[in-house]
Formats: C-alpha cells, structure tokens, sequence
C-alpha cells in the first residue's frame, strides 16, 4: 500500500491502515450486519460502504469518548469552547 503522507509520516499510514482493517472486518466481511446478501454490484458495495461510514462517523460508540458517538462528542466539545453548553450536558462530561 502506497503511503498516504509524505516520506516518514508512518502515523498517517498507520491510523489508515487502521481504518481500512475496521473496514474490511465490519464492513465487508461475509458476516457482517452491514451486509443483507452478496456484493454483485457497484451499488451492493456503495451502499455497504455509506452504512458504515455513517455508523462509523455518527453512531459509533467509543470507549475513549466516554462511550459516546464521535459526533455527539464533537458537539459536547465545541459547546464547551464556546461556553454554551447546557448543565445537564456539562454534567454528564463529567461522569
């Protein structure tokens, strides 16, 4: 696999590779629930790879976020910086 960075970013390839092996095991996988049948077509594929990448992105519960979704945490955050986070929010950041 070429690299994605430019000579010596062997972390960039590596949080790809990373990514591309989450792929691959829930995604594309012959057991996966992200699949209904075979992979005939172009579209079986593209629609397999939107469903992950949204669930990745958006539903995807992560230990390192307190179990929360990349995308709620993301929210939390930038209320945070700007000061308008909600109590019950601000609370729940810190449990």
């Amino acid at each position: 696999m070429p690299s994605i960075g430019t000579l010596g970013d062997a972390f960039d390839n590596a949080a790809a590779e990373t990514v591309m092996g989450l792929f691959k095991n829930e995604a594309v996988a012959t057991d996966s629930p992200f699949r209904t049948g075979a992979l005939a077509t172009k579209a079986d594929v593209d629609d397999v790879v939107v469903e992950w990448v949204h669930w990745y992105n958006n539903d995807r519960l992560h230990s390192t976020l307190g179990y929360r979704a990349p995308v709620e945490f993301e929210e939390l955050y930038y209320d945070e910086m700007s000061g308008s986070l909600p109590d019950e929010a601000a609370s729940n950041l810190a449990a």
